[in-house]
C-alpha cells in the first residue's frame, strides 16, 4: 500500500483559509484522517471536492444517514440475488464473489490510484459507528468471511470526516483523527467566497445583502441562521428580481430564501411590518 501524494493548495473554487490548509496537509502527512466540523454552510463538504480537484484525484462520497451502518461501507453479501440465481437463473452460484459488492471505503481501497474518501456528516449515524470504523481506517484493511479475503488498500486514501456537531463522536475515534473546525466566515473572507460564484455583482448591492446577511444572523432569537450557500443563493434571486440596493434592508426581499424555518419568517416579518409595511405587502417577497 502506497500513501497518498501531493500538496494541497486550494482550488478555483473553494477559498480557503491557511489554517485550514496546514490542517489538511498535516493530515495527509501523517496519513490520519481529517475531521472537519461546523455549522451547516461553512464549506465542510465542499473541501473535499476542492482537495480531490487540487490533488487530481478522484473523490468518493459516503453520505451518512440515521440507518447507516459501518459494514455498509466495506461490502455487501448479496445474499438476494444468490438465492434467485440458484432458482431461476444459470448462474455459478458456488462463487461467492459474484455476489460481494463493495462499499465506498472497499471501493477506495481497491481503487488503482490514490482518491479523496469524503464520510459525509458522521453524527447522523448511532453512537457506535465511528468506532465501528476504528480497525478499516487504522489498518487501512477489512476482512470478507464469506470468501475468506482480506481487503487491503492499495492507496492510502485521503480521508475527510465531516460532522455537523449534532452529536459527540467518541474519544477513541477522536484520538485516530486530524480535527478542524471552520469557523463561519468573516464578512472580508465571504466578499471573496461570493466573488467566486458572483463576479461580477454590483458592489453597492452586495454590501447592502451582506450588511442585512449578518444582521439576520446575529438576531438572539433566530432559530436557524442564514448560511454560506443560502446567501449565495440570495443574491442570485435578487439580481434576478431586479432588486434595486436601496431596497434590500429595507424590505429583505425573497426572504424565504434566507430562512427556512416559519419562526424566523414570521419573527421577522413583523418586524419589518411595524416599520414600514403592512404584512401582506411584504408577503410579495417570500
Amino acid at each position: 500500500m502506497s500513501g497518498a501524494q501531493g500538496t494541497y493548495s486550494g482550488s478555483s473554487g473553494y477559498i480557503v483559509s491557511d489554517e485550514l490548509r496546514n490542517s489538511v496537509n498535516i493530515a495527509i502527512a501523517l496519513q490520519k484522517p481529517l475531521l472537519i466540523k461546523g455549522e451547516p454552510g461553512t464549506g465542510k463538504t465542499m473541501l473535499a471536492q476542492s482537495i480531490a480537484e487540487s490533488l487530481q484525484m478522484r473523490l468518493i462520497i459516503w453520505n451518512i444517514k440515521s440507518t447507516t451502518k459501518a459494514q455498509d461501507g466495506l461490502y455487501v453479501y448479496d445474499t438476494v440475488q444468490r438465492l434467485y440465481d440458484s432458482q431461476f437463473g444459470d448462474q455459478d452460484v458456488s462463487d461467492i464473489k459474484r455476489y460481494i459488492k463493495m462499499g465506498k471505503l472497499g471501493e477506495a481501497f481497491l481503487s488503482p490510484s490514490p482518491v479523496v474518501l469524503l464520510i459525509d456528516e458522521i453524527d447522523k449515524a448511532d453512537l457506535e459507528f465511528p468506532n465501528d470504523l476504528l480497525w478499516e481506517l487504522d489498518q487501512m484493511s477489512f476482512y470478507i468471511p464469506e470468501t475468506r479475503e482480506t481487503i487491503k488498500a492499495r492507496h492510502r486514501p485521503i480521508v475527510i470526516i465531516t460532522s455537523n456537531a449534532e452529536k459527540e463522536l467518541p474519544d477513541a475515534f477522536l484520538r485516530r483523527c486530524i480535527f478542524h473546525y471552520i469557523n463561519f466566515p468573516s464578512p472580508e473572507t465571504m466578499e471573496k467566497i461570493v466573488a467566486v460564484h458572483h463576479p461580477n455583482l454590483e458592489k453597492k448591492l452586495l454590501e447592502q445583502a451582506m450588511e442585512a446577511f449578518y444582521m439576520l444572523r446575529s438576531l438572539p432569537n433566530i432559530q436557524k441562521r442564514p448560511s454560506t450557500s443560502e446567501l449565495i443563493d440570495w443574491l442570485q434571486a435578487l439580481v434576478v428580481g431586479g432588486i434595486a440596493p436601496h431596497r434590500i434592508k429595507k424590505e429583505l426581499p425573497f426572504l424565504g430564501v434566507l430562512l427556512k424555518k416559519n419562526e424566523d419568517l414570521d419573527m421577522i416579518l413583523q418586524q419589518l411590518s411595524g416599520r414600514t409595511q403592512t404584512r401582506n405587502a411584504i408577503g410579495r417577497y417570500r
